[in-house]
């Protein structure tokens, strides 16, 4: 059965206009009234939501999807960890590939940062679309996989910046790991606490973090971490990393 991303409160038995991209995508399947679709409305912009509801289309407009809400069904298909993503955006399309996958695998948020070595640089306008963008692509993969609770893609900061507003005392803040080449770093798996329920994961762009960038986030409570003796792309780390953590 189709789904589609709604982030309004939805009840059983109102009436609603589909968001104009879940729209497009319903005229796109032809679907015609009287198809049943599934809704989910869990997400950055519908805080407390979750799970799913069955929908049945009632009219087919040239520009707009009327769907009748039927019942909720409290089904979650989300990670008892939370793992937040905090990365050193890589180039060309990886961001947007390392975007759907980490959503595809349940990561709860995505950090697009700049650093020192980063190729792919933002600001204005262009951050802000592309922030969209991203997050219309988080919005597809879980539309796709399943998931019900979409993560929600933070707006492009420099690595700096976003060191610069975490707690090192907050002992409320998740457990902090730092990809690193570092000989002192440990593997994943043992460096992750079994009793964490939140995890904010660091992981640089091609090139990885500089020497000084690695030294601010050990400053601020990040622990080494290493993912093996081979030397992995960016956005293939960060996968790999949160597979682990995850499945």
């Amino acid at each position: 059965m189709p789904r589609f991303y709604c982030p309004t409160p939805l009840t059983p038995g109102d009436l609603l206009d589909l968001p104009a991209s879940a729209a497009r995508h319903v005229q796109v399947l032809r679907l015609q009234p009287g198809d049943v679709i599934t809704l989910f409305n869990g997400g950055p912009d519908v805080p407390g939501s979750g799970g799913e509801y069955e929908a049945t289309v009632t009219q087919m407009g040239r520009s707009h999807v009327q769907v009748q809400v039927g019942a909720h069904t409290a089904v979650e298909r989300e990670a008892a960890l939370q793992v937040h993503l905090a990365v050193g955006m890589p180039a060309n399309e990886r961001m947007d590939w390392l975007v759907e996958k980490a959503s595809e695998l349940g990561v709860a948020s995505i950090q697009p940062l700049m650093t020192e070595r980063s190729v792919l640089r933002l600001t204005g306008e262009r951050a802000d679309k592309k922030q969209a963008h991203w997050q219309s692509v988080a919005v597809a993969a879980c539309e796709q996989c399943g998931g019900n609770r979409v993560p929600r893609v933070h707006a492009v900061m420099t690595l700096a910046q976003w060191l610069k507003a975490q707690n090192p005392q907050d002992a409320a803040q998740p457990q902090r790991l730092l990809l690193t080449l570092r000989v002192e770093s440990v593997g994943l798996r043992e460096a992750a606490h079994h009793t964490a329920s939140a995890i904010t994961f660091l992981s640089g762009p091609e090139g990885g973090l500089s020497s000084a960038e690695e030294d601010a986030a050990l400053a601020q409570g990040f622990a080494p971490i290493t993912l093996g003796p081979r030397v992995l792309r960016a956005e293939t780390a960060a996968i790999a990393a949160l597979a682990a953590l995850l499945i």
